[in-house]
Protein backbone atom coordinates (compact mmCIF):
# COMPACT_ATOMS: atom_id res chain seq x y z
CA UNK A 1 0.00 0.00 0.00
CA UNK A 2 1.27 3.52 -0.78
CA UNK A 3 -0.27 4.93 2.29
CA UNK A 4 -0.89 4.98 6.06
CA UNK A 5 -4.23 5.51 7.25
CA UNK A 6 -5.13 6.58 10.90
CA UNK A 7 -8.98 7.07 12.17
CA UNK A 8 -9.94 10.33 13.48
CA UNK A 9 -12.91 9.78 15.24
CA UNK A 10 -14.42 6.64 15.71
CA UNK A 11 -17.09 6.94 13.33
CA UNK A 12 -16.12 9.51 11.28
CA UNK A 13 -12.57 10.56 9.46
CA UNK A 14 -9.32 9.04 8.81
CA UNK A 15 -6.18 10.74 8.38
CA UNK A 16 -4.07 9.78 5.26
CA UNK A 17 -0.21 9.66 5.17
CA UNK A 18 0.42 9.67 1.21
CA UNK A 19 3.38 11.16 -1.00
CA UNK A 20 1.84 13.53 -3.04
CA UNK A 21 3.11 11.83 -6.19
CA UNK A 22 0.64 9.02 -5.34
CA UNK A 23 -2.75 11.14 -5.96
CA UNK A 24 -2.64 10.75 -9.32
CA UNK A 25 -2.10 6.84 -9.45
CA UNK A 26 -4.97 4.81 -11.24
CA UNK A 27 -3.99 2.19 -8.84
CA UNK A 28 -4.24 4.25 -5.44
CA UNK A 29 -7.32 7.02 -5.74
CA UNK A 30 -9.90 3.73 -6.05
CA UNK A 31 -8.93 2.18 -2.53
CA UNK A 32 -9.33 6.25 -1.24
CA UNK A 33 -12.21 6.68 -2.75
CA UNK A 34 -13.76 3.44 -1.03
CA UNK A 35 -12.22 4.88 2.35
CA UNK A 36 -13.99 8.18 2.03
CA UNK A 37 -17.36 6.21 1.51
CA UNK A 38 -16.79 4.40 4.60
CA UNK A 39 -15.47 6.99 6.47
CA UNK A 40 -16.95 10.35 5.41
CA UNK A 41 -13.83 12.75 5.62
CA UNK A 42 -10.63 11.67 4.47
CA UNK A 43 -7.14 14.56 5.99
CA UNK A 44 -4.23 14.85 4.46
CA UNK A 45 -2.05 16.95 6.56
CA UNK A 46 0.11 19.51 5.03
CA UNK A 47 0.41 18.01 2.27
CA UNK A 48 0.54 20.47 0.21
CA UNK A 49 -0.83 20.14 -3.17
CA UNK A 50 -0.95 21.96 -6.24
CA UNK A 51 -3.65 22.70 -8.26
CA UNK A 52 -2.51 20.19 -11.01
CA UNK A 53 -2.55 17.52 -8.40
CA UNK A 54 -5.27 18.58 -6.60
CA UNK A 55 -7.26 18.23 -9.87
CA UNK A 56 -5.72 14.99 -11.10
CA UNK A 57 -6.75 13.56 -8.02
CA UNK A 58 -10.30 14.99 -8.41
CA UNK A 59 -10.97 13.17 -12.04
CA UNK A 60 -9.60 10.50 -10.75
CA UNK A 61 -11.98 9.83 -7.88
CA UNK A 62 -15.12 11.01 -10.29
CA UNK A 63 -15.72 13.68 -12.51
CA UNK A 64 -14.71 16.89 -11.76
CA UNK A 65 -17.08 19.62 -12.13
CA UNK A 66 -15.91 22.82 -14.04
CA UNK A 67 -16.51 25.90 -12.08
CA UNK A 68 -16.49 29.05 -13.84
CA UNK A 69 -14.70 27.58 -16.32
CA UNK A 70 -11.66 25.92 -14.14
CA UNK A 71 -11.68 23.11 -12.09
CA UNK A 72 -10.39 25.26 -8.92
CA UNK A 73 -12.46 27.45 -6.70
CA UNK A 74 -11.53 30.20 -4.67
CA UNK A 75 -12.96 30.21 -1.43
CA UNK A 76 -12.24 33.87 -0.03
CA UNK A 77 -14.71 36.32 1.87
CA UNK A 78 -12.40 39.21 0.29
CA UNK A 79 -15.22 41.21 -2.19
CA UNK A 80 -12.27 42.22 -3.96
CA UNK A 81 -11.57 38.52 -5.56
CA UNK A 82 -14.96 36.78 -5.12
CA UNK A 83 -18.20 39.12 -6.04
CA UNK A 84 -20.42 37.22 -3.87
CA UNK A 85 -18.07 37.00 -0.64
CA UNK A 86 -21.10 37.52 1.83
CA UNK A 87 -22.95 34.34 0.77
CA UNK A 88 -19.96 32.26 2.02
CA UNK A 89 -21.00 32.99 5.31
CA UNK A 90 -23.90 30.79 4.72
CA UNK A 91 -20.84 28.21 5.28
CA UNK A 92 -20.80 29.25 9.04
CA UNK A 93 -23.77 27.18 9.70
CA UNK A 94 -24.37 23.29 9.37
CA UNK A 95 -25.18 21.86 5.54
CA UNK A 96 -25.04 20.08 2.62
CA UNK A 97 -24.22 21.21 -0.45
CA UNK A 98 -26.18 21.09 -3.47
CA UNK A 99 -29.50 20.39 -1.79
CA UNK A 100 -31.09 23.28 -4.25
CA UNK A 101 -30.27 20.96 -6.85
CA UNK A 102 -32.14 17.58 -7.92
CA UNK A 103 -28.49 15.39 -7.39
CA UNK A 104 -26.17 17.40 -5.35
CA UNK A 105 -22.40 16.97 -5.47
CA UNK A 106 -20.91 13.49 -4.72
CA UNK A 107 -17.38 15.16 -2.60
CA UNK A 108 -15.55 18.09 -1.65
CA UNK A 109 -12.09 18.68 -1.87
CA UNK A 110 -10.49 21.65 0.06
CA UNK A 111 -6.94 22.55 0.47
CA UNK A 112 -5.89 25.70 2.71
CA UNK A 113 -4.02 28.10 1.57
CA UNK A 114 -3.74 31.44 3.60
CA UNK A 115 -5.61 30.92 7.14
CA UNK A 116 -7.29 33.15 9.91
CA UNK A 117 -5.36 33.62 12.59
CA UNK A 118 -8.94 32.97 14.75
CA UNK A 119 -11.73 30.59 13.93
CA UNK A 120 -12.22 28.91 10.74
CA UNK A 121 -12.02 25.65 11.92
CA UNK A 122 -13.90 23.06 10.11
CA UNK A 123 -16.26 20.59 11.37
CA UNK A 124 -17.87 17.50 9.55
CA UNK A 125 -20.76 15.51 11.02
CA UNK A 126 -21.23 11.53 10.08
CA UNK A 127 -24.97 11.51 9.05
CA UNK A 128 -25.46 7.80 7.75
CA UNK A 129 -23.81 7.13 11.22
CA UNK A 130 -26.18 9.73 13.78
CA UNK A 131 -29.20 7.96 11.37
CA UNK A 132 -28.10 4.39 12.03
CA UNK A 133 -28.14 5.44 16.12
CA UNK A 134 -31.07 7.02 16.25
CA UNK A 135 -33.95 5.36 18.34
CA UNK A 136 -36.02 2.99 16.08
CA UNK A 137 -39.27 5.05 17.26
CA UNK A 138 -37.68 8.16 15.57
CA UNK A 139 -36.83 6.43 12.62
CA UNK A 140 -40.51 4.94 12.09
CA UNK A 141 -41.68 8.58 13.12
CA UNK A 142 -39.55 10.39 10.67
CA UNK A 143 -39.12 7.83 7.65
CA UNK A 144 -42.45 9.21 4.98
CA UNK A 145 -41.60 12.42 6.25
CA UNK A 146 -40.39 15.31 3.16
CA UNK A 147 -38.34 18.33 3.88
CA UNK A 148 -38.59 21.25 2.06
CA UNK A 149 -35.06 23.09 1.20
CA UNK A 150 -34.66 26.90 -0.01
CA UNK A 151 -31.45 28.76 -0.64
CA UNK A 152 -33.09 32.04 0.90
CA UNK A 153 -33.57 29.75 3.85
CA UNK A 154 -30.16 29.29 4.53
CA UNK A 155 -28.93 32.93 3.26
CA UNK A 156 -31.58 34.64 5.83
CA UNK A 157 -30.38 31.99 8.88
CA UNK A 158 -26.92 33.51 8.02
CA UNK A 159 -27.90 36.81 9.01
CA UNK A 160 -27.36 37.87 5.09
CA UNK A 161 -28.65 41.23 3.74
CA UNK A 162 -31.95 41.14 2.52
CA UNK A 163 -31.41 43.12 -0.07
CA UNK A 164 -33.78 43.64 -3.47
CA UNK A 165 -31.06 41.84 -5.54
CA UNK A 166 -29.96 39.09 -2.95
CA UNK A 167 -33.79 38.04 -2.91
CA UNK A 168 -34.48 38.15 -6.47
CA UNK A 169 -30.61 36.03 -6.83
CA UNK A 170 -31.89 33.67 -3.91
CA UNK A 171 -35.60 33.29 -5.41
CA UNK A 172 -33.96 32.35 -8.95
CA UNK A 173 -33.25 28.59 -6.98
CA UNK A 174 -36.52 27.36 -6.72
CA UNK A 175 -37.25 25.38 -3.34
CA UNK A 176 -36.74 21.61 -3.35
CA UNK A 177 -38.56 18.82 -2.14
CA UNK A 178 -36.39 15.89 -0.67
CA UNK A 179 -36.79 12.91 1.71
CA UNK A 180 -35.73 13.57 5.01
CA UNK A 181 -34.41 10.43 5.50
CA UNK A 182 -32.33 9.36 1.90
CA UNK A 183 -31.51 5.83 0.78
CA UNK A 184 -29.08 5.46 -0.63
CA UNK A 185 -28.41 3.15 -4.35
CA UNK A 186 -25.48 1.72 -1.42
CA UNK A 187 -28.80 0.74 1.04
CA UNK A 188 -27.33 2.78 3.70
CA UNK A 189 -29.34 6.11 4.95
CA UNK A 190 -28.94 8.98 6.12
CA UNK A 191 -30.60 12.67 7.16
CA UNK A 192 -30.98 15.16 4.82
CA UNK A 193 -30.95 18.33 7.07
CA UNK A 194 -29.14 21.51 7.80
CA UNK A 195 -29.43 25.25 7.74
CA UNK A 196 -31.21 25.13 4.37
CA UNK A 197 -34.29 23.19 5.90
CA UNK A 198 -37.18 24.87 5.71
CA UNK A 199 -40.12 22.98 6.89
CA UNK A 200 -41.72 19.36 6.76
CA UNK A 201 -44.47 18.93 4.17
CA UNK A 202 -47.42 18.93 5.96
CA UNK A 203 -46.50 19.29 9.71
CA UNK A 204 -47.32 22.45 11.86
CA UNK A 205 -44.29 25.05 11.69
CA UNK A 206 -43.90 24.54 15.99
CA UNK A 207 -43.54 20.50 15.45
CA UNK A 208 -41.71 20.95 12.07
CA UNK A 209 -39.16 23.77 13.38
CA UNK A 210 -38.80 21.41 17.29
CA UNK A 211 -37.84 18.12 15.21
CA UNK A 212 -35.83 19.37 12.64
CA UNK A 213 -33.68 21.60 15.29
CA UNK A 214 -33.60 18.08 17.28
CA UNK A 215 -32.35 15.91 14.03
CA UNK A 216 -29.61 18.20 14.06
CA UNK A 217 -28.90 18.58 17.73
CA UNK A 218 -28.42 14.78 17.36
CA UNK A 219 -26.63 14.57 14.03
CA UNK A 220 -24.00 16.72 15.65
CA UNK A 221 -23.19 15.77 18.87
CA UNK A 222 -19.30 14.87 19.22
CA UNK A 223 -19.32 11.07 18.84
CA UNK A 224 -21.08 11.85 15.44
CA UNK A 225 -18.44 14.75 14.75
CA UNK A 226 -14.85 15.24 13.62
CA UNK A 227 -13.59 19.11 13.81
CA UNK A 228 -10.43 20.04 12.06
CA UNK A 229 -7.60 22.55 12.95
CA UNK A 230 -5.84 23.54 9.72
CA UNK A 231 -2.42 23.92 9.04
CA UNK A 232 -1.10 25.15 5.47
CA UNK A 233 -1.34 22.56 3.09
CA UNK A 234 -3.87 20.57 4.76
CA UNK A 235 -6.10 18.67 1.96
CA UNK A 236 -9.59 17.28 3.31
CA UNK A 237 -11.80 15.53 1.23
CA UNK A 238 -15.36 14.42 2.25
CA UNK A 239 -18.67 12.80 1.04
CA UNK A 240 -21.07 15.60 0.69
CA UNK A 241 -24.00 12.57 0.04
CA UNK A 242 -23.57 11.42 3.60
CA UNK A 243 -21.48 13.94 5.56
CA UNK A 244 -22.79 17.58 6.98
CA UNK A 245 -20.20 20.55 7.75
CA UNK A 246 -19.63 23.55 8.43
CA UNK A 247 -17.23 26.73 9.08
CA UNK A 248 -16.25 28.22 12.32
CA UNK A 249 -16.82 31.97 11.99
CA UNK A 250 -14.14 33.85 11.08
CA UNK A 251 -12.91 37.91 10.36
CA UNK A 252 -13.89 38.64 7.06
CA UNK A 253 -11.08 40.48 6.02
CA UNK A 254 -8.40 37.42 7.17
CA UNK A 255 -7.40 37.17 4.07
CA UNK A 256 -7.97 33.40 4.37
CA UNK A 257 -7.76 31.29 1.35
CA UNK A 258 -9.02 27.99 0.21
CA UNK A 259 -9.12 26.34 -3.00
CA UNK A 260 -11.80 23.70 -3.45
CA UNK A 261 -12.51 21.35 -6.63
CA UNK A 262 -16.34 19.55 -6.43
CA UNK A 263 -17.19 16.67 -7.76
CA UNK A 264 -20.19 16.20 -9.68
CA UNK A 265 -23.26 14.72 -8.04
CA UNK A 266 -23.70 10.82 -8.93
CA UNK A 267 -27.37 10.23 -7.16
CA UNK A 268 -30.31 12.04 -6.80
CA UNK A 269 -31.93 12.51 -3.51
CA UNK A 270 -34.26 9.61 -2.88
Amino acid sequence: MSFKVSPLNELIGSEIEIESQYLSSPEVVPELRKLLIERGVLVFKELHPTDAEQMSMARLLGTLREELGKGIYKITLDKKSNANAEYLKGSFQWHIDGTHDDIPPFATMLTGLTLSETGGQTEFANSYAAYEQLPQETKKRIQNLQVVHSVEMSMTRADITRSEANLAYWRSFQPKTHNLVWTHQCGRRSLVIGCHASHIVGMPKSESDALLSELLEWATQPKFVYRHEWSPGDLIIWDNTGVIHRVEPYPLDCGRIMHRCTLMGEEPFA
